[in-house]
């Protein structure tokens, strides 16, 4: 990987699912002159229950894929489980910047009062030898609560679809940060899949007064760093294009088509690598 910014004014973000959203948003408030595309992994969704191997292999796929049809200044691995096993594979395949994701346990540590930490993602991320490492490194005297979820991301997916989450599910889910009085046992709260944010308005009535944090704002001030502070995207055919990967109903593609419409993409379409 050269490490030189493309070209291109063009951002490609990557997720199984549309969690990485959060993560667009957080960028395009501070580049607002770019130009986005956004490829989502539906036939793979959710890459916190596969396998390592399975989730280094169908990022390798799709986005070098991608890059070899359009042209971008860089790439956002807009996922944390996929950020965490297959950033090294895909440095060497492409030959632009390529920025993940990671769970926010540097900055919990070093806001939390109380030295208890709570740590949610998915089974994929928890378990990670990467994630076990930014906790040793950096929150070693804190105690952290794991809680690995593959069903809030399902959750979240669906919120965005327009299907209002029960709150009773998400507090089963999240039971682990709550004390037997239904206090929180922690004060901050990682949030460490781009999916969650999308839950932030359910988790924090369930955990009052607990601090949530995401890597959205870390990643948007990564991002201009990177580029040229008069980036732009200047083409032919500019505007923000979604893209997704596997079959898709009928009904799921006009949800999802809206969903981008929404937030001004021009088209949102089916890729095949």
């Amino acid at each position: 990987m050269s490490g030189m910014v493309g070209a291109s004014g063009r951002v490609l973000f990557y997720d199984s699912g549309i969690g990485g959203l959060s993560v667009l948003g957080a960028v395009r408030r501070r580049c607002p002159g770019l130009c986005f595309s956004y490829l989502f992994d539906h036939e793979g969704f959710p890459y916190g229950e596969l396998t390592e191997r399975e989730v280094v292999d169908r990022c390798v796929r799709n986005l070098t894929s991608m890059v070899s049809r359009d042209r971008f200044a860089l790439v956002v691995v807009a996922c944390n489980t996929a950020s965490t096993v297959a950033l090294p594979e895909l440095r060497r395949c492409l030959d632009l910047p390529v920025v993940g994701v990671v769970p926010a346990v540097k900055p919990a540590a070093r806001l939390s009062r109380l030295r208890r930490i709570g740590l949610l993602a998915t089974h994929g991320t928890i378990s990670r030898g990467y994630t076990q490492e930014l906790i040793s490194r950096f929150a070693s005297g804190c105690e952290v609560i794991s809680v690995g979820s593959a069903r809030l991301v399902e959750l979240a997916e669906a919120k965005l679809r327009g299907t209002v989450p029960d709150p009773g599910e998400i507090s089963a889910e999240i039971s682990p940060f709550l004390s037997p009085d239904g206090s929180p046992r922690v004060d901050v709260l990682v949030l460490g899949c781009t999916h969650f944010p999308f839950l932030a308005p359910e988790i924090g009535t369930i955990l009052p007064g607990v601090r949530l944090l995401d890597s959205g704002d870390a990643i948007g001030r990564r991002v201009a760093g990177l580029l040229p502070q008069d980036a732009g995207c200047s083409e032919v055919a500019a505007g923000d294009r979604a893209h997704y990967v596997g079959e898709m109903p009928e009904q799921a593609r006009s949800q999802y088509s809206g969903i981008f419409s929404g937030l001004g993409f021009v088209s949102c379409e089916r890729f095949v690598p």
